[in-house]
């Protein structure tokens, strides 16, 4: 079973930094593009940053200079450093990947349990 695995939230303060981690694990095939997306407390999921299997990048506007998207494809992990955090950071976020799983001949979106990230003033 594939699954995606986050790690890295926890509490900060403002200017502070975190890194966050995903991990894909399971019987993959391939892995196209991965994300991150965060959603704050009464509101919609947002789209924070992607990136593509070539290395092709999408930053939210919101975060654009602050936070960093990279990935690691040998090891299926996708990372969001965040830089210079602010209190409307504050969400919980979830990685997101769009895997093609060993036998499957049709790519799926997954989604990681998410992790909480906490900026204080």
């Amino acid at each position: 079973q594939v699954q995606l695995v986050e790690s890295g939230g926890g509490l900060v303060q403002a200017g502070g930094s975190l890194r966050l981690s995903c991990a894909a694990s399971g019987s993959i095939s391939s892995i196209n593009t991965m994300g991150w997306y965060r959603q704050a407390p009464g509101k919609q999921r947002e789209l924070v940053a992607s990136i593509t299997g070539g290395g092709i990048s999408n930053i939210a506007d919101s975060v654009k200079g602050r936070f960093t998207i990279s990935r690691d494809n040998a090891k299926n992990t996708v990372y969001l450093q965040m830089d210079s955090l602010k209190p409307e950071d504050t969400a919980v976020y979830y990685c997101n990947a769009d895997i093609l799983a060993v036998h499957m001949f049709v790519y799926t979106q997954l989604w990681g349990q998410g992790t909480q990230v906490t900026v204080s003033s």
